[in-house]
């Protein structure tokens, strides 16, 4: 039997309780009816802590976004995910969302990696970690060890997001799922991120949100075990990441595709 995937689906930013409740109803609709193929959660992150400018929207605070994904929890009856950026939030956030997600740029933080992983350990969650784009897949291993001090690995999962290739770039390496696997955890494949090109628009960073489907579609059939995927109703007015969300609209078919790769090559 194979086992279900993991996808974790929502916009970039909590940038308001309408935008939120609106992508939440979408993919919860979307999904009816998938209980037996994939585990779905909502993401949203309270605050953006690692915008490109000054300027840049980052969000409505740990408070007010943790009221959100509380109430779409509770009325969409679906589990929710968020990002921490401090070890002291750990246990707030863990007290509401079901899976903590640590940054790529504070995967190798170990009292992140510890707070998490306690708070986790509390509430019964999961920690989800970022690969760090200067990191080489092998490399996580030390971060699981970490993680894997305090809590199952059953609750750890490994997340590729490309890894830095020049300025501006990021590219996948397909082989970085079996070897984050070969840890005894879950590989997630960040399917919007990893097609960013990181302060490409000067105070912004630029995206080839064309390239979505193909990555992700290369990650399914390289064993991926899950999909983290950004979506939004109006990506190109989005308040973050405009220019690698995927338009909500198009999750669904994106999901299905997926989901046959997984199957073909699991035959």
């Amino acid at each position: 039997m194979t086992t279900k995937m993991d996808f974790f689906i929502g916009p970039c930013v909590l940038e308001s309780e309408a935008l939120a409740m609106q992508v939440a109803e979408s993919i919860t609709k979307d999904f009816e009816g998938y209980q037996d193929l994939i585990n779905l959660s909502f993401k949203g992150s309270f605050d953006k802590a690692n915008r490109s400018s000054i300027d840049s929207y980052r969000g409505p605070g740990i408070d007010e976004g943790l009221k959100i994904l509380e109430k779409i929890k509770k009325e969409f009856n679906i589990p929710t995910i968020t990002d921490f950026h401090l070890p002291e939030q750990a246990e707030l956030v863990a007290s509401v969302v079901d899976t903590l997600q640590i940054p790529a740029f504070l995967c190798r933080q170990t009292d992140m990696i510890v707070a998490g992983a306690t708070a986790c350990k509390k509430y019964n969650g999961r920690l989800k970690i970022k690969k760090g784009q200067f990191l080489a897949p092998s490399d996580t291993k030390n971060i699981v060890d970490k993680a894997a001090s305090i809590i199952s690995k059953d609750q750890i999962l490994l997340t590729e997001r490309g890894t830095s290739f020049g300025y501006n770039n990021l590219i996948v390496d397909m082989s970085s799922f079996q070897t984050m696997k070969s840890f005894g955890v879950k590989a997630i494949h960040d399917a919007t991120h990893c097609v960013q090109m990181p302060g490409g628009l000067g105070k912004s960073t630029g995206g080839k949100r064309e390239q979505i489907f193909t990555l992700a579609k290369a990650a399914a059939a390289a064993g991926a075990d899950g999909f983290f995927i950004e979506a939004h109703p109006d990506p190109e007015n989005a308040l973050s990441d405009a220019t690698s969300q995927l338009p909500l609209t198009k999750i669904k078919e994106l999901v299905e595709i997926i989901l046959k790769i997984r199957e073909a090559v699991n035959e």
